[in-house]
C-alpha cells in the first residue's frame, strides 16, 4: 500500500438536503423532559460536517438557540461527546482534542501523536488557527510549555506544517537513510534532532524512499530500528510517523484496536479517530482493521460499547450487522 492510494471515508453529504426541516425535527427531538436520541443518530450521522453546520444555522434562526450548547445540556456522557464532536468542524475539531489533552493536571500524550503525526501541512495550519480562534492562545507555545524533551521537539517541528509535499530525490534518500542508521547506533541529542527533522520535513513519497534504503543498509525495518533504540513517548511518535507514512488507515486501525482491546475501550480515542476519519478514510480503516485483526471494527465496538453510545458508534461506522 502507498500513502497515495484511493481511500474513502464513511459519511457522504446527504442528497436532498433540507436544512431547516432537520432544524425542526432537532428542535423537537430535543424538546420536553425525553430527548429522541435515535432522531438525533439517524440525523446528526447522516449528514456531513459541512451539512451539520447549515443545520445548526437553520436550528438558531428557528428556535434562537444555539443547537451545539442544547445537545450538552440535553445529553450526557460518551453519548454527548459523539453529538457534540460531530457539530465542530474538523480544524475545530482537533483544536478542540489537543486543548483539552494538554489541559488540567497530565497530558495526553497520546492524543498529541495520533493528531500531529498524521495530518496535512494544510489540516496543521488551520487546526492552528482554529486553536487561537477558541482559545486565544498559540498551540505551538502550548505544546512547548506542556511537553518536554526530543518528544516536545518532534511535536514542534510537526506543528510548524512545513512538510515537503510529492517532492522526491532518489539520491539523496540512501544519504537520509545512512543518517536515520547512524542516529540508531549513536543516539546523541544532535542525532536525536536529525532523526527527527528527517521524519517530520521530508515529503511521505519521499521517506518511502528512505525507509526502503534503511532496510537495504541495515537489514533492519526502520520500525524495529527505532524501537530498539529509543523508547517512550519520543519512540511512540517516532514509529506513528513512520507508519503513516506507510498506511495512515492501517496506523488508525492499530490505533483503534488497541484503544479497544490494550486500554478497555479507551472511549476518548475511539470517538475521536471515528469523528475525525469518518469523512477522510475511515471506511479505508475499517478494512485495515478487519484485515489485520480477523474481527470487524463493527463487531469489537458492538462487544465493548451498549445503548445510543454504540448505535452512534456504528452509525458512523456505516457497518452493518453482517460486518463481522
Amino acid at each position: 500500500m502507498f500513502c497515495g492510494d484511493y481511500v474513502q471515508g464513511t459519511i457522504f453529504p446527504a442528497p436532498s438536503f433540507n436544512p431547516m426541516m432537520d432544524a425542526q425535527m432537532l428542535g423537537e427531538a430535543l424538546q420536553g423532559f425525553g430527548c429522541d436520541k435515535d432522531l438525533l443518530i439517524d440525523i446528526l450521522t447522516q449528514r456531513c460536517n459541512a451539512q451539520r453546520l447549515v443545520i445548526a444555522e437553520a436550528y438558531l434562526s428557528t428556535f434562537g438557540r444555539d443547537l451545539v450548547s442544547d445537545l450538552k445540556e440535553k445529553l450526557s456522557n460518551h453519548f454527548k461527546e459523539v453529538m457534540v464532536g460531530l457539530m465542530y468542524p474538523p480544524p475545530s475539531y482537533d483544536a478542540h482534542e489537543l486543548w483539552h489533552a494538554m489541559k488540567g493536571a497530565g497530558t495526553d500524550e497520546n492524543c498529541l501523536i495520533d493528531i500531529l503525526a498524521s495530518r496535512t501541512n494544510g489540516e496543521i495550519f488551520q487546526m492552528r488557527e482554529a486553536y487561537y480562534l477558541q482559545y486565544s492562545r498559540d498551540l505551538q507555545e502550548d505544546i512547548y510549555s506542556e511537553t518536554s524533551g526530543h518528544f516536545r521537539d518532534t511535536l514542534v517541528n510537526l506543528v510548524q506544517g512545513t512538510r515537503e509535499e510529492g517532492y522526491t530525490d532518489p539520491a539523496t534518500a540512501a544519504q537520509d537513510a545512512m543518517v536515520l542508521w547512524e542516529t540508531c547506533q549513536k543516539r546523541t541529542g544532535e542525532h536525536k534532532t536529525l532523526l527527527q527533522m528527517i521524519l517530520c520535513n521530508k515529503s511521505y513519497q519521499q521517506l518511502w524512499l528512505v525507509f526502503q534504503e534503511f532496510q537495504t543498509i541495515s537489514g533492519q525495518d526502520i520500525v524495529d530500528a527505532i524501537n530498539g533504540c529509543y523508547d517512550g513517548s519520543f519512540q511512540e511518535l517516532l514509529v506513528a510517523i513512520v507508519l503513516c507514512v506507510r498506511d495512515k488507515p492501517g496506523y488508525f486501525a492499530y490505533r483503534l484496536y488497541s484503544a479497544i482491546h490494550d486500554f478497555g475501550f479507551h472511549n476518548k480515542t475511539v470517538i475521536r479517530i471515528l469523528i475525525a476519519r469518518s469523512e477522510i478514510d475511515l471506511m479505508t480503516i475499517r478494512k485495515r482493521y478487519k484485515e489485520r485483526y480477523g474481527k470487524s471494527l463493527f463487531h469489537d465496538i458492538k462487544h465493548f460499547a451498549s445503548g445510543h453510545y454504540e448505535k452512534a458508534l456504528l452509525a458512523i461506522c456505516a457497518g452493518d450487522a453482517d460486518d463481522y
